[in-house]
């Protein structure tokens, strides 16, 4: 028998990306796009999505690397509130698993990471208008200038977990 669903929430940049980078994943059953606080000095809303994912298909491991490369995870700049660089976690072994697989992948970048792994709090979806934002809006100018070469990237250096989602284009009426 398979395993369950698992999730944690990733936040880093304008969640529109973080939406589509995570959307493209096979083993990702669901991404939630919204805003997630944290606890103590983090309790302000920050852009986040939550990944549901099948850790048969695609580890945490994965999915935090795929993060660190798909955002500026070393860089501290001065939108830091509203899109904080995090993994949200929902329990100690998460919390734990994440710290590890961090200090692991610190050693795949120059600069250090900023990335905070905070326990998750609460979560604010987004309004309608903007959830499934890449896929129904793929020609936008911030889609082309911002989300593709995240993509790209995605499709290059992790070819293997990349999906078409060619089915998700959906043009709002």
């Amino acid at each position: 028998m398979g395993k369950r669903l698992q999730k944690i929430a990733l936040g880093g940049g304008c969640h529109w990306c973080t939406e589509a980078v995570f959307q493209s994943l096979k083993g990702v059953k669901q991404v939630e796009q919204g805003y997630v606080t944290s606890t103590g000095e983090n309790t302000e809303f920050s852009e986040a999505v939550i990944v549901h994912f099948n850790p048969e298909v695609i580890t945490l491991t994965m999915l935090i690397e795929i993060h660190l490369h798909t955002h500026k995870s070393t860089s501290a700049h001065s939108f830091r509130t509203k899109y904080r660089s995090a993994i949200y976690t929902y329990s100690e072994a998460q919390e734990r698993e994440s710290q590890f697989i961090l200090k692991k992948l610190q050693q795949d970048f120059e600069k250090p990471l900023i990335t905070q792994i905070l326990p998750f709090s609460s979560f604010k979806a987004s309004r309608d208008s903007l959830l499934n934002y890449y896929y129904c809006n793929p020609e936008k100018p911030f889609c082309e200038i911002y989300i593709n070469p995240k993509l790209s990237l995605l499709k290059k250096q992790f070819s293997e977990y990349f999906t078409n989602k060619d089915l998700l284009y959906v043009k709002r009426g």
